[in-house]
Protein backbone atom coordinates (compact mmCIF):
# COMPACT_ATOMS: atom_id res chain seq x y z
CA UNK A 1 0.00 0.00 0.00
CA UNK A 2 1.31 3.22 -1.04
CA UNK A 3 0.72 6.35 1.46
CA UNK A 4 -0.62 9.18 -0.58
CA UNK A 5 1.30 12.92 -0.59
CA UNK A 6 -1.36 15.26 0.66
CA UNK A 7 0.04 17.97 -1.63
CA UNK A 8 -0.85 15.66 -4.45
CA UNK A 9 -3.80 15.07 -3.53
CA UNK A 10 -5.00 18.63 -3.24
CA UNK A 11 -3.57 19.34 -7.00
CA UNK A 12 -5.44 16.25 -8.41
CA UNK A 13 -8.47 17.60 -6.59
CA UNK A 14 -8.15 21.55 -7.73
CA UNK A 15 -7.85 19.84 -11.54
CA UNK A 16 -11.11 17.53 -10.90
CA UNK A 17 -12.84 21.00 -10.02
CA UNK A 18 -11.69 22.71 -13.47
CA UNK A 19 -12.68 19.51 -15.09
CA UNK A 20 -16.11 19.80 -13.43
CA UNK A 21 -16.68 23.38 -14.18
CA UNK A 22 -15.39 23.38 -17.73
CA UNK A 23 -18.32 20.32 -18.54
CA UNK A 24 -20.93 22.10 -17.05
CA UNK A 25 -20.14 25.34 -18.77
CA UNK A 26 -19.37 23.42 -22.37
CA UNK A 27 -22.82 22.14 -21.96
CA UNK A 28 -24.86 24.79 -20.57
CA UNK A 29 -23.10 26.93 -23.89
CA UNK A 30 -24.74 24.09 -26.03
CA UNK A 31 -28.19 24.06 -24.88
CA UNK A 32 -30.83 25.68 -26.72
CA UNK A 33 -31.54 29.15 -26.31
CA UNK A 34 -34.09 30.24 -24.07
CA UNK A 35 -36.22 33.03 -24.98
CA UNK A 36 -39.00 33.97 -22.52
CA UNK A 37 -39.94 31.31 -19.85
CA UNK A 38 -40.07 28.13 -21.94
CA UNK A 39 -43.77 26.17 -21.88
CA UNK A 40 -44.82 27.43 -18.12
CA UNK A 41 -45.56 31.14 -18.96
CA UNK A 42 -46.29 33.52 -21.34
CA UNK A 43 -43.66 35.56 -21.18
CA UNK A 44 -42.75 37.53 -24.45
CA UNK A 45 -39.74 35.73 -26.54
CA UNK A 46 -36.71 37.31 -25.76
CA UNK A 47 -33.45 37.65 -27.88
CA UNK A 48 -29.86 38.80 -27.10
CA UNK A 49 -28.98 41.25 -30.22
CA UNK A 50 -26.40 43.23 -28.37
CA UNK A 51 -23.21 41.84 -29.21
CA UNK A 52 -20.84 43.29 -31.23
CA UNK A 53 -19.51 40.38 -32.57
CA UNK A 54 -21.17 36.72 -33.56
CA UNK A 55 -22.90 35.70 -31.02
CA UNK A 56 -24.12 32.38 -30.02
CA UNK A 57 -27.20 33.29 -32.55
CA UNK A 58 -25.00 33.76 -35.03
CA UNK A 59 -26.27 38.15 -35.39
CA UNK A 60 -22.97 39.70 -37.55
CA UNK A 61 -23.04 43.32 -35.67
CA UNK A 62 -24.98 45.14 -32.54
CA UNK A 63 -28.87 45.10 -32.95
CA UNK A 64 -29.67 46.57 -29.88
CA UNK A 65 -31.33 49.95 -31.60
CA UNK A 66 -33.30 47.75 -34.10
CA UNK A 67 -34.59 46.04 -31.69
CA UNK A 68 -34.90 48.80 -29.67
CA UNK A 69 -37.02 50.88 -32.78
CA UNK A 70 -38.93 47.39 -32.63
CA UNK A 71 -40.51 47.71 -29.32
CA UNK A 72 -42.20 51.07 -30.29
CA UNK A 73 -43.91 48.94 -33.34
CA UNK A 74 -44.70 45.52 -32.81
CA UNK A 75 -45.28 43.10 -29.75
CA UNK A 76 -42.76 40.37 -28.86
CA UNK A 77 -44.04 37.12 -29.48
CA UNK A 78 -45.62 34.75 -26.93
CA UNK A 79 -44.37 30.67 -26.24
CA UNK A 80 -46.22 27.49 -27.11
CA UNK A 81 -48.77 27.09 -23.87
CA UNK A 82 -50.00 23.53 -22.62
CA UNK A 83 -49.33 21.70 -25.36
CA UNK A 84 -51.09 18.77 -25.99
CA UNK A 85 -49.09 16.67 -28.45
CA UNK A 86 -46.98 17.15 -32.00
CA UNK A 87 -47.86 16.13 -34.96
CA UNK A 88 -44.92 15.68 -37.89
CA UNK A 89 -42.32 16.67 -35.70
CA UNK A 90 -40.74 15.73 -31.84
CA UNK A 91 -41.82 18.35 -29.15
CA UNK A 92 -40.44 21.75 -29.37
CA UNK A 93 -40.37 24.90 -28.00
CA UNK A 94 -40.79 27.92 -30.29
CA UNK A 95 -37.47 29.14 -27.97
CA UNK A 96 -35.86 26.94 -29.99
CA UNK A 97 -36.29 28.29 -33.18
CA UNK A 98 -36.73 32.30 -32.27
CA UNK A 99 -33.96 34.20 -33.22
CA UNK A 100 -32.84 31.50 -35.71
CA UNK A 101 -35.07 31.23 -38.20
CA UNK A 102 -38.51 33.30 -39.34
CA UNK A 103 -41.64 31.87 -38.07
CA UNK A 104 -45.39 31.83 -39.45
CA UNK A 105 -47.79 30.71 -36.81
CA UNK A 106 -50.97 29.35 -38.10
CA UNK A 107 -53.83 29.34 -35.65
CA UNK A 108 -56.11 26.86 -37.35
CA UNK A 109 -58.77 24.01 -36.70
CA UNK A 110 -59.49 21.13 -39.27
CA UNK A 111 -63.33 21.22 -39.64
CA UNK A 112 -63.09 25.16 -40.54
CA UNK A 113 -63.52 25.64 -44.18
CA UNK A 114 -61.67 28.78 -44.23
CA UNK A 115 -58.88 27.45 -42.84
CA UNK A 116 -58.26 24.47 -45.08
CA UNK A 117 -58.60 26.81 -48.04
CA UNK A 118 -55.45 28.69 -46.73
CA UNK A 119 -53.53 25.35 -45.79
CA UNK A 120 -52.47 25.15 -49.73
CA UNK A 121 -50.54 28.57 -49.55
CA UNK A 122 -49.04 27.75 -46.26
CA UNK A 123 -47.80 24.61 -48.04
CA UNK A 124 -46.51 26.19 -50.93
CA UNK A 125 -44.84 28.70 -48.65
CA UNK A 126 -43.21 25.79 -46.23
CA UNK A 127 -41.71 23.93 -49.56
CA UNK A 128 -40.52 27.53 -51.12
CA UNK A 129 -39.23 28.89 -48.07
CA UNK A 130 -37.93 26.55 -45.59
CA UNK A 131 -34.71 25.73 -46.97
CA UNK A 132 -34.48 29.95 -46.43
CA UNK A 133 -35.10 29.94 -43.05
CA UNK A 134 -38.47 29.84 -42.42
CA UNK A 135 -40.16 27.63 -39.97
CA UNK A 136 -44.11 27.26 -40.19
CA UNK A 137 -46.04 26.17 -37.13
CA UNK A 138 -49.64 24.81 -37.09
CA UNK A 139 -51.32 25.44 -33.78
CA UNK A 140 -54.44 23.30 -33.72
CA UNK A 141 -56.94 24.72 -31.34
CA UNK A 142 -60.72 23.47 -31.73
CA UNK A 143 -63.95 24.40 -31.70
CA UNK A 144 -65.70 20.88 -31.09
CA UNK A 145 -64.50 18.47 -28.82
CA UNK A 146 -63.86 15.49 -31.57
CA UNK A 147 -60.74 18.00 -32.59
CA UNK A 148 -58.73 17.41 -29.82
CA UNK A 149 -58.06 13.68 -30.31
CA UNK A 150 -54.98 13.09 -31.27
CA UNK A 151 -55.87 10.68 -34.47
CA UNK A 152 -58.37 12.73 -35.75
CA UNK A 153 -55.74 15.63 -36.10
CA UNK A 154 -53.18 13.60 -37.47
CA UNK A 155 -55.18 12.15 -40.01
CA UNK A 156 -56.32 15.43 -40.80
CA UNK A 157 -52.83 16.88 -41.38
CA UNK A 158 -51.93 13.55 -43.50
CA UNK A 159 -54.98 14.46 -45.56
CA UNK A 160 -54.18 18.00 -46.31
CA UNK A 161 -50.99 17.13 -46.93
CA UNK A 162 -49.08 19.11 -44.26
CA UNK A 163 -45.93 18.85 -43.53
CA UNK A 164 -44.59 21.57 -41.14
CA UNK A 165 -44.97 20.73 -37.23
CA UNK A 166 -48.25 21.02 -35.95
CA UNK A 167 -49.28 21.56 -31.99
CA UNK A 168 -52.12 20.34 -30.49
CA UNK A 169 -53.43 23.73 -28.38
CA UNK A 170 -56.51 21.63 -26.89
CA UNK A 171 -56.70 23.48 -23.90
CA UNK A 172 -56.11 27.04 -25.97
CA UNK A 173 -53.39 27.69 -24.01
CA UNK A 174 -51.43 29.46 -26.81
CA UNK A 175 -54.60 30.69 -28.31
CA UNK A 176 -54.79 32.61 -25.06
CA UNK A 177 -51.38 33.66 -24.50
CA UNK A 178 -51.82 35.53 -28.03
CA UNK A 179 -55.36 36.94 -26.94
CA UNK A 180 -56.84 34.85 -30.72
CA UNK A 181 -60.16 35.05 -31.29
CA UNK A 182 -60.04 33.78 -35.12
CA UNK A 183 -59.42 30.85 -37.81
CA UNK A 184 -57.21 30.83 -39.47
CA UNK A 185 -55.04 33.70 -38.33
CA UNK A 186 -51.48 34.04 -39.52
CA UNK A 187 -49.03 35.89 -37.07
CA UNK A 188 -45.31 36.49 -38.27
CA UNK A 189 -42.30 36.15 -36.28
CA UNK A 190 -38.94 37.91 -37.31
CA UNK A 191 -35.10 36.83 -36.36
CA UNK A 192 -35.71 39.31 -33.50
CA UNK A 193 -38.62 37.65 -32.01
CA UNK A 194 -41.44 40.15 -32.87
CA UNK A 195 -44.59 39.86 -34.63
CA UNK A 196 -44.38 41.79 -37.43
CA UNK A 197 -47.30 41.02 -39.18
CA UNK A 198 -50.68 39.39 -38.70
CA UNK A 199 -53.42 38.24 -40.75
CA UNK A 200 -57.18 37.30 -39.86
CA UNK A 201 -58.93 35.24 -42.17
CA UNK A 202 -58.31 33.96 -45.85
CA UNK A 203 -56.76 36.91 -48.56
CA UNK A 204 -54.19 38.82 -48.99
CA UNK A 205 -52.15 35.96 -49.64
CA UNK A 206 -49.63 38.29 -51.70
CA UNK A 207 -49.51 40.81 -48.95
CA UNK A 208 -48.49 37.56 -46.08
CA UNK A 209 -46.02 36.52 -48.63
CA UNK A 210 -44.14 39.53 -49.60
CA UNK A 211 -43.98 40.18 -45.47
CA UNK A 212 -42.00 36.46 -45.20
CA UNK A 213 -39.68 37.85 -47.94
CA UNK A 214 -39.11 41.27 -45.99
CA UNK A 215 -38.44 38.87 -42.62
CA UNK A 216 -36.20 36.35 -44.55
CA UNK A 217 -33.77 39.19 -46.10
CA UNK A 218 -33.62 41.33 -42.78
CA UNK A 219 -32.36 37.12 -41.20
CA UNK A 220 -30.25 36.88 -44.11
CA UNK A 221 -28.60 39.94 -43.67
CA UNK A 222 -28.56 40.20 -39.70
CA UNK A 223 -27.06 36.21 -39.51
CA UNK A 224 -24.70 37.23 -42.99
CA UNK A 225 -25.91 34.53 -45.04
CA UNK A 226 -26.04 36.42 -48.52
CA UNK A 227 -29.15 34.77 -49.39
CA UNK A 228 -31.05 34.94 -52.68
CA UNK A 229 -34.32 35.44 -51.29
CA UNK A 230 -37.11 34.83 -54.25
CA UNK A 231 -39.45 38.22 -54.92
CA UNK A 232 -42.01 35.95 -56.96
CA UNK A 233 -45.74 35.16 -55.20
CA UNK A 234 -46.89 31.78 -54.61
CA UNK A 235 -50.34 30.84 -56.58
CA UNK A 236 -51.15 27.60 -55.88
CA UNK A 237 -53.33 25.15 -58.37
CA UNK A 238 -54.89 23.83 -56.14
CA UNK A 239 -56.34 27.23 -53.82
CA UNK A 240 -59.84 27.59 -53.33
CA UNK A 241 -60.94 30.72 -54.99
CA UNK A 242 -63.47 32.75 -53.04
CA UNK A 243 -65.25 36.03 -53.40
CA UNK A 244 -66.15 35.97 -49.87
CA UNK A 245 -68.69 39.56 -50.84
CA UNK A 246 -71.45 37.39 -52.67
CA UNK A 247 -71.36 35.08 -50.00
CA UNK A 248 -74.57 35.94 -47.97
CA UNK A 249 -75.10 32.93 -45.23
CA UNK A 250 -73.76 32.94 -42.12
CA UNK A 251 -72.34 30.27 -40.23
CA UNK A 252 -75.08 27.99 -39.00
CA UNK A 253 -74.52 26.13 -35.54
CA UNK A 254 -76.86 23.36 -34.42
CA UNK A 255 -76.19 22.78 -31.19
CA UNK A 256 -77.79 24.45 -27.79
CA UNK A 257 -74.55 26.51 -27.30
CA UNK A 258 -75.34 28.85 -30.73
CA UNK A 259 -78.28 27.06 -32.08
CA UNK A 260 -79.53 31.24 -32.46
CA UNK A 261 -81.16 30.53 -36.35
CA UNK A 262 -83.33 27.64 -35.33
CA UNK A 263 -85.99 28.70 -36.66
CA UNK A 264 -88.86 25.77 -35.42
CA UNK A 265 -87.80 24.62 -31.95
CA UNK A 266 -86.71 26.19 -28.92
CA UNK A 267 -83.37 27.86 -29.15
CA UNK A 268 -80.23 27.38 -26.48
CA UNK A 269 -82.51 23.91 -25.09
CA UNK A 270 -80.14 21.24 -24.40
CA UNK A 271 -82.60 17.87 -24.90
CA UNK A 272 -84.73 16.13 -26.58
CA UNK A 273 -86.89 17.87 -29.10
CA UNK A 274 -89.99 16.61 -31.38
CA UNK A 275 -89.88 19.01 -34.13
CA UNK A 276 -92.29 19.45 -37.21
CA UNK A 277 -91.73 21.19 -40.49
CA UNK A 278 -93.28 23.95 -42.07
CA UNK A 279 -96.40 22.81 -44.18
CA UNK A 280 -95.52 25.65 -46.46
CA UNK A 281 -91.35 24.65 -47.64
CA UNK A 282 -91.58 26.86 -50.51
CA UNK A 283 -91.32 30.06 -48.33
CA UNK A 284 -88.46 29.13 -45.86
CA UNK A 285 -87.22 32.49 -44.17
CA UNK A 286 -83.83 33.18 -45.18
CA UNK A 287 -80.82 31.97 -43.28
CA UNK A 288 -82.87 30.06 -40.93
CA UNK A 289 -82.79 26.43 -39.78
CA UNK A 290 -85.60 23.92 -39.84
CA UNK A 291 -85.86 19.89 -38.38
CA UNK A 292 -87.80 17.26 -38.81
CA UNK A 293 -87.98 14.52 -36.76
CA UNK A 294 -86.97 13.79 -33.10
CA UNK A 295 -83.52 15.70 -32.65
CA UNK A 296 -81.30 15.68 -28.99
CA UNK A 297 -79.78 18.95 -28.24
CA UNK A 298 -76.40 19.26 -26.37
CA UNK A 299 -73.93 22.00 -26.48
CA UNK A 300 -71.98 21.15 -29.82
CA UNK A 301 -74.46 19.35 -31.76
CA UNK A 302 -77.92 18.38 -32.23
CA UNK A 303 -78.14 14.41 -33.44
CA UNK A 304 -81.41 12.59 -34.53
CA UNK A 305 -82.94 9.82 -32.50
CA UNK A 306 -86.09 9.42 -34.98
CA UNK A 307 -85.79 6.97 -37.43
CA UNK A 308 -85.83 9.46 -40.10
CA UNK A 309 -85.62 13.31 -40.27
CA UNK A 310 -84.96 16.27 -41.86
CA UNK A 311 -82.88 19.20 -42.41
CA UNK A 312 -84.27 22.59 -44.55
CA UNK A 313 -82.35 25.86 -45.05
CA UNK A 314 -82.58 29.01 -47.16
CA UNK A 315 -78.97 29.97 -48.15
CA UNK A 316 -77.38 32.58 -50.50
CA UNK A 317 -73.37 31.27 -51.38
CA UNK A 318 -71.63 28.74 -54.17
CA UNK A 319 -70.61 25.88 -51.59
CA UNK A 320 -72.37 24.57 -48.87
CA UNK A 321 -70.55 22.63 -46.31
CA UNK A 322 -71.40 20.67 -43.06
CA UNK A 323 -69.80 19.56 -40.14
CA UNK A 324 -71.08 16.33 -39.06
CA UNK A 325 -70.23 13.07 -37.51
CA UNK A 326 -72.25 9.18 -37.56
CA UNK A 327 -70.00 7.46 -35.89
CA UNK A 328 -71.07 6.34 -32.24
CA UNK A 329 -68.02 4.99 -31.26
CA UNK A 330 -66.58 8.42 -29.96
CA UNK A 331 -69.51 8.19 -27.44
CA UNK A 332 -70.31 4.89 -27.05
CA UNK A 333 -66.90 3.07 -27.62
CA UNK A 334 -68.80 0.74 -30.60
CA UNK A 335 -68.68 0.90 -34.13
CA UNK A 336 -70.75 2.41 -36.42
CA UNK A 337 -71.31 1.96 -39.98
CA UNK A 338 -72.02 5.74 -40.13
CA UNK A 339 -75.62 7.30 -41.41
CA UNK A 340 -76.87 8.01 -45.14
CA UNK A 341 -78.14 10.74 -46.15
CA UNK A 342 -79.23 12.39 -49.33
CA UNK A 343 -79.01 16.19 -50.26
CA UNK A 344 -81.68 18.09 -52.63
CA UNK A 345 -81.07 21.53 -53.75
CA UNK A 346 -84.12 23.72 -55.04
CA UNK A 347 -86.28 19.80 -54.79
CA UNK A 348 -83.76 18.15 -57.08
CA UNK A 349 -81.55 15.26 -55.25
CA UNK A 350 -77.38 16.46 -56.68
CA UNK A 351 -75.85 13.87 -53.86
CA UNK A 352 -75.98 11.03 -52.16
CA UNK A 353 -73.09 10.10 -49.35
CA UNK A 354 -72.75 8.79 -45.99
CA UNK A 355 -71.75 10.17 -42.76
CA UNK A 356 -69.36 8.72 -40.50
CA UNK A 357 -66.09 10.35 -39.22
CA UNK A 358 -66.03 13.96 -37.59
CA UNK A 359 -64.97 15.91 -39.99
CA UNK A 360 -66.10 19.01 -42.65
CA UNK A 361 -68.07 17.51 -45.15
CA UNK A 362 -68.62 19.65 -49.07
CA UNK A 363 -72.50 19.24 -49.83
CA UNK A 364 -72.47 21.08 -52.46
CA UNK A 365 -70.10 22.44 -55.09
CA UNK A 366 -71.70 24.47 -57.09
CA UNK A 367 -71.47 26.37 -60.46
CA UNK A 368 -72.28 29.82 -59.35
CA UNK A 369 -73.27 31.82 -56.19
CA UNK A 370 -76.81 32.57 -55.54
CA UNK A 371 -80.12 31.63 -53.52
CA UNK A 372 -81.06 28.21 -53.07
CA UNK A 373 -83.14 25.68 -51.36
CA UNK A 374 -81.27 23.10 -48.88
CA UNK A 375 -82.94 19.54 -48.22
CA UNK A 376 -81.22 17.07 -46.26
CA UNK A 377 -83.08 13.48 -45.48
CA UNK A 378 -81.43 11.51 -42.79
CA UNK A 379 -81.82 7.92 -43.29
CA UNK A 380 -81.89 6.75 -39.49
CA UNK A 381 -80.65 7.49 -36.59
CA UNK A 382 -77.49 8.83 -34.99
CA UNK A 383 -76.42 11.82 -37.24
CA UNK A 384 -74.41 14.44 -35.03
CA UNK A 385 -74.90 17.69 -36.75
CA UNK A 386 -72.60 20.42 -35.66
CA UNK A 387 -72.89 23.30 -38.36
CA UNK A 388 -73.13 25.12 -41.76
CA UNK A 389 -70.44 26.89 -43.00
CA UNK A 390 -70.57 27.98 -46.76
CA UNK A 391 -68.36 29.77 -49.56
Amino acid sequence: MIKSNPKTKNIILGLVVLIIVFLIWYLESKKPVVLGGGLSTGKDLLINTASSSKNTLGFVSDRSSIVEQKNTKYSKAKEIQDPQGFVNSAPFTLSNIAGKKVILLDFWTYSCINCQRTIPYLNAWYKKYKDLGLEIVGIHTPEFDFEKDYNNVSKAVSDLGIRYPVVLDSNQGTWNAYANLYWPHEYLVDIDGFIVHDHIGEGSYSDTEQAIQNALKERSDALGLGLNIPTSIVSPSDAISLNQSRVGSQETYFGSDRNVYLENGKQGTTGSQSLLLPTNQSGLKYGALYLGGVWNFTGEYAENTSATAKILYHYDAKNVYFVASGDSSILSGTSSAGVPIKIFQDGKLINTMIIKSNKLYTLIQGSDYGQHDLEIEVDGSGLQAFTFTFG
